[in-house]
């Protein structure tokens, strides 16, 4: 019975991520540009980011939280530079990256990465888009590994540091999230 309900659960999970591939909400803050999330459970480099997350305004102000591979959190905050908000602004604009649609799901066997972002398109409405990459099965297209890229390489410049309590929402307000068990990281 317990494999029974392990195999349902995961069916569920399966076939409901369609339905948070991609939608439209509305968004409590008019001056919200984007917020993105990116994950990946593989471990790459030493003091390498296991989790970097982004909010940025319309006019180029940025929050960031990066979740370091061992463990510790980085928080700041500040004003973009004029080239960095141009690369953002026109990554977002791509017809590629406006256009996606669809899920990207799958078993995780090993490792994965995980994209959401929520982008304010039209007046107060963000369109959702949330995406998995289970042991590299289902690769991002290329309009989101050049946003991945751009997050992973963002420098901050004369930044500020925040504390935990200025940082709730800096993540997409819904999103996937890689949860690793205790089990999992067991190196017997």
């Amino acid at each position: 019975m317990h494999t029974c309900a392990k195999r349902f659960m995961m069916a569920a999970i399966l076939l409901a991520s369609p339905l948070w591939s991609q939608e439209v909400h509305h968004t409590d803050n008019a001056n919200l540009l984007a917020r993105f999330s990116y994950e990946n459970s593989a471990t790459q480099q030493e003091n390498a980011d296991r989790r970097v997350c982004m909010a940025v305004s319309r006019a180029g102000d940025y929050r960031i939280l990066r979740l370091r591979d061992d463990g510790q959190t980085v928080l700041r905050e500040g004003k973009m530079q004029a080239e960095q908000f141009k690369q953002l602004q026109d990554l977002l604009s791509a017809s590629e990256f406006r256009a996606l649609s669809g899920s990207h799901g799958g078993v995780i066997r090993s490792e994965a990465e995980s994209f959401s972002a929520e982008i304010s398109r039209v007046g107060d409405k963000a369109q959702r888009v949330q995406l998995l990459n289970a042991d590299g099965g289902n690769p991002f297209p290329g309009s989101v590994n050049k946003i991945v890229d751009w997050l992973e390489h963002f420098q901050v410049k004369n930044g500020n540091s925040l504390d935990e309590a200025e940082s709730a929402d800096v993540c997409p307000s819904v999103g996937l999230r890689l949860l690793q068990p205790r089990v999992a990281t067991n190196k017997q």
